[in-house]
């Protein structure tokens, strides 16, 4: 028997299966994945874990079933799996938007299913990722604690009511995509002033990456580092005045706010 069967190999499944097995919590042998893409498939077997293209083989044989597809696809995969499911099985969910409830209602609303929902990041492919957990109606703490232990070997991970669940995926499940949209966007600003693209992409990588580390190791908050590097009159401020007026704190409100209501719509 597998310990962890990942129905959808993609990329967040990657990094959990890369986690676990440089962690050493699991041998590759002990991983099963399944995805109708060979070339996904075959990535995984270049990590020495077994593969299969059926959802159904792989589940059947699999201590946690780690259910990995995309949100508009886990109905159909979750309804696939329910002649081979026991309760005995964990159950873990990465899906955004998607309850613990719908998926055991997907399954049999008659048993007690042990069903944790997860939200990592792709920052977890570097061990580096930041995930969040609940657990579900009939989920155990030692369920949760099994978890929080596979998702720790890539990422800082923190335990929240499912009701947030949704704010979570708003901020760091999508959020590396907002990083990465600012970083685009001052490489952008980089090459028009003179610079070539290599040159500024070291900076803008490098001041990100410091601003991070800077972040993590200080106690100040991120409002006094920020006044911390901004002298009167300077050119930060100058920078900081055009952010000001375009409201960028708004926009960056509301638009973790749509992605926040997205979520939810997901789950209906």
């Amino acid at each position: 028997m597998s310990q962890i069967a990942f129905i959808g190999a993609g990329n967040m499944a990657e990094a959990i299966a890369r986690g676990v097995i440089s962690a050493g919590l699991f041998h590759a042998t002990d991983l099963i994945a399944a995805d109708p893409s060979s070339e996904r498939l075959a990535l995984f077997q270049q990590l020495g874990i077994f593969t299969s293209a059926s959802n159904v083989e792989a589940a059947s044989a699999a201590k946690i079933v780690m259910l990995c597809t995309k949100p508009q696809m886990m109905g159909g995969a979750v309804t696939s799996l329910k002649a081979v499911l026991q309760t005995s099985q964990l159950i873990v969910s990465i899906a955004a938007g998607l309850s613990t409830g719908f998926i055991a209602r997907e399954l049999s609303e008659a048993r007690a299913w042990r069903i944790v929902r997860v939200m990592p990041n792709t920052p977890m492919l570097y061990g580096t990722g930041a995930t969040a957990i609940c657990k579900g109606q009939h989920a155990s703490d030692d369920d949760l604690a099994r978890v929080r232990g596979i998702f720790q070997s890539a990422s800082k991970v923190i335990e929240v009511e499912e009701p947030l669940m949704d704010a979570v995926t708003a901020v760091s499940g999508s959020g590396p995509a907002y990083f990465f949209y600012l970083v685009e966007n001052m490489i952008a600003a980089a090459v028009e002033l003179g610079l070539s693209p290599e040159q500024a992409k070291a900076l803008v990588v490098q001041t990100a990456t410091g601003a991070a580390k800077m972040l993590s190791a200080s106690t100040d908050s991120a409002a006094e580092l920020r006044a911390k590097v901004t002298s009167p009159g300077g050119t930060t401020q100058a920078a900081l005045e055009v952010f000001h007026k375009a409201e960028l704190g708004t926009i960056v409100q509301r638009a973790i706010a749509a992605a926040e209501q997205r979520g939810r719509e997901l789950g209906r």
